[in-house]
């Protein structure tokens, strides 16, 4: 089992960013009219350009992180994708709607090996990319998202301090919630039932 499946199956702990349930009635979207979002192209797990705009027509989950995250990157994108697996189940045709991206702010360590692996370890749909820092820097600034390299330890290792919010987006590319990764997959999955119809 890779080291991804064992954090993504071991993670118990969420680094606190209070996002706080829906409770907006269906019909009027919690970030409803919020300038979050917009077109970006970034380098795929694959090696290949991908657009924001390649997704077009379909909904979009979109979190920031990085593959070597020790605990809340894997946290937060277990329960998000456990959450949308158990959509899946409940309604195919809904959940096959829904594209899953990573958005990786490590650039120089998550190489498409790398970032495959950690995708992988969560949903078979789910997209990694990254790209140079002026594109992070934008995409970022673009998703109301931050992300800056912590303190390098004497073996040379880092950290990266970033949001963990996953943000759900319609087929128009308009932002909708944040999911509630924060209070387990089914409270994701039942989020995912309030918008993506």
């Amino acid at each position: 089992m890779s080291r991804f499946a064992l954090l993504a199956a071991a993670s118990l702990f969420l680094a606190s960013c209070s996002q706080e349930p829906a409770t907006t009635a269906p019909g009027e979207p919690p970030l409803a009219g919020a300038a979050i979002g917009g077109d970006f192209t970034l380098t795929s797990e694959a090696g290949q350009p991908v657009s924001w705009s390649d997704f077009d027509g379909q909904y979009r989950t979109i979190y920031f992180g990085f593959a070597y995250c020790p605990d809340v990157c894997p946290t937060d994108n277990q329960r998000a994708m456990a959450g949308l697996k158990k959509f899946e189940e409940a309604n195919p045709e809904l959940g096959a709607q829904v594209q899953p991206l990573f958005v990786s702010v490590d650039p120089e360590r998550d190489t498409p090996e790398v970032l495959t692996e950690f995708t992988d370890a969560f949903h078979p749909r789910l997209i990694g990319m990254t790209g140079t820092r002026e594109q992070l820097d934008g995409v970022t600034r673009a998703f109301a998202a931050f992300y800056s390299r912590g303190e390098e330890s004497e073996s040379g290792g880092y950290l990266m301090n970033h949001s963990n919010i996953t943000y759900l987006f319609g087929p128009d590319g308009e932002p909708l919630a944040m999911l509630p990764t924060d209070e387990g997959p089914d409270a994701v999955a039942a989020e995912l039932a309030k918008w993506v119809r």
